[in-house]
């Protein structure tokens, strides 16, 4: 069964796209195809020029693009709040992000023993650390969802200031508005809305 089929999209640099659709619609596949963490059947998707045929190529792609996941899980082995903003390749931009998010005091913290709200402002932050170190693109995957309402307002104006080509999987209309464009996945296909 396929998730996602006939996407044909361009996104110009610096674009800020906002995906939106049913939950299962394939938008969080859409965006794990262009982190190469779904395998890719046929077609091509190429960010900055380049493709990906290579582990070189995969390499750089993982570099050219950030990530804020879904659902960010702690792991199976415990990994401090430091570690997952080294992880960015920029490790003080991405602790001088968590200090602005208020998550500066969790550093040293298992991010086990984080909320889902504090876990969501540090992938936040790695975010920032990652754009500091070159990503040029950052792909986001509901990265409102464990917040309240301030800190939902919050990211998106972290998100939406940052310079890169922003790719964002949302249900949050405040956080759609802030984009340049918001297409609808819907069965796997695409279309634009607005």
């Amino acid at each position: 069964m396929e998730a996602v089929t006939g996407v044909d999209l361009e996104v110009r640099a610096g674009e800020r796209i906002a995906l939106t659709g049913t939950n299962g619609s394939g938008k969080t596949t859409l965006l794990r195809a262009v982190l190469g963490l779904h395998r890719q059947v046929d077609g091509e998707i190429v960010v900055g020029g380049r493709g990906c045929r290579s582990a070189a190529e995969w390499a750089w792609r993982r570099r050219a693009c950030g990530w804020i996941p879904q659902r960010p899980a702690p792991g199976r082995f415990p990994l401090l709040a430091r570690e997952l903003l080294a992880s960015s390749g920029d490790l003080a931009e991405a602790e001088r992000a968590a200090e602005r998010l208020g998550m500066g005091g969790l550093a040293d913290r298992p991010v086990g023993s984080l909320s889902g709200g504090q876990l969501q402002r540090m992938h936040l932050a790695r975010a920032v650390g990652s754009v500091a170190a070159g990503a040029g693109v950052l792909l986001a995957d509901e990265p409102t969802a464990a917040l309240d309402f301030a800190g939902q307002e919050e990211a998106a104006e972290v998100l939406t200031s940052l310079p890169v080509t922003l790719l964002v999987v949302t249900h949050d209309r405040a956080m759609a508005a802030r984009c340049d464009r918001t297409l609808e996945m819907a069965a796997g296909q695409l279309r634009e809305v607005s």
